[in-house]
């Protein structure tokens, strides 16, 4: 049991998930940490060149299932070759993204091997550990770190016992950064047919509708969030109109958003999105360890808080005590007035 294995998700037209990327990163630190090998695997049908998006990551070997029936995604046959492939290859540690996917089947995986699962994690290290009762000492053990109880702790897993070593990752905690373009790695094609059985098809796919993503925080560069403190939902009219001014997507706290100021998938947080922009711009968030797991990573945090003992302005690289509704009218001025 050495290696290091990434379960790798397929989005449509074949693109490799961000979070995947991400994980396959992470994985490369970690494999060379342990000095063993990274490997992935990724099932889907017409996978074609899908292996140069995924091993210039680092990627040591990757395995490929691609059969008609493994699109688009179904539980039981997914779950049946990633179970089949981990028995024979033993990994130390595999990885899942948190996901809709993989929340769906890292939990069917982990359970017909019998091993633990650390769900949403924000952070993988490897260290030791030492059973207090009976003194045993483990080396090299994957910590699973995660906010725990509502995030209001950050809670460090760890499974001494059970292999895989198995954890579902946030994405965007992560980095993805590209080892080398030409990277060389081993390709090892899946018979899928061989594997798969009639009853992983009990269930079957007849009709699929997707809605396009209308909201893509994520992607962005400046984002201007705003928390309950905004006040209601003609508050954020002020950080639309700052957020237009300086090319900035808005974001909120999950506060705001369970007051009706802004829709869902405004919500940046332990139970939102994750971001790094190169700009977080925070509007009345107090900054609890929920929203700060989901943005602490930004490049630069600017704080608006009325309450100089806000816990956002530990982080904050400056902070401007005041009121929003004056401050940001200023800023938006000043903006429009010396942007071209």
């Amino acid at each position: 049991m050495n290696n290091i294995f990434v379960f790798c998700e397929i989005e449509e037209n074949n693109v490799v998930a961000d979070v995947s990327q991400e994980l396959l990163t992470k994985g490369r630190v970690l494999a060379n940490q342990l000095n063993c090998k990274l490997e992935a695997v990724v099932l889907g049908d017409k996978l074609t060149d899908v292996e140069k998006n995924i091993l210039p990551y680092g990627v040591d070997i990757l395995h490929i299932a691609e059969h008609g029936k493994l699109y688009p995604y179904l539980t039981l046959p997914f779950a049946s070759i990633i179970v089949d492939l981990i028995k024979k290859v033993q990994p130390q540690v595999a990885l899942f993204g948190a996901t809709t996917i993989g929340r769906d089947l890292a939990p069917r995986v982990a359970s017909a091997l019998k091993c633990g699962l650390t769900a949403d994690c924000t952070e993988l290290v490897i260290g030791e550990h030492t059973e207090n009762r009976t003194g045993k000492e483990y080396k090299d053990l994957l910590y699973q770190v995660r906010p725990a109880f509502g995030g209001n702790i950050i809670a460090t897993i760890i499974n001494p016992d059970t292999r895989p070593q198995m954890a579902t990752v946030r994405e965007g905690v992560m980095k993805k950064e590209i080892v080398n373009s030409q990277y060389q790695g081993e390709i090892h094609r899946i018979n899928a047919e061989e594997i798969m059985r009639g009853e992983d098809f009990v269930a079957r796919i007849i009709e699929r509708h997707i809605e396009a993503r209308k909201i893509n925080i994520k992607a962005a560069n400046i984002i201007i969030a705003g928390g309950y403190g905004v006040g209601s939902r003609d508050g954020f009219k002020l950080l639309y109109e700052l957020g237009a001014a300086i090319g900035a997507e808005v974001g909120a706290s999950r506060a705001a958003v369970d007051a009706g100021f802004v829709e869902h998938e405004r919500q940046i947080g332990q139970t939102g999105i994750t971001v790094r922009p190169k700009l977080y711009i925070a509007c009345g968030i107090s900054g609890q360890i929920q929203h700060r797991a989901g943005m602490m990573e930004s490049s630069m945090i600017i704080s608006i808080n009325n309450d100089p003992h806000a816990p956002i302005n530990s982080i904050a690289d400056y902070t401007i005590i005041g009121d929003l509704s004056e401050v940001l009218p200023r800023m938006i001025k000043s903006f429009r007035k010396n942007s071209k």
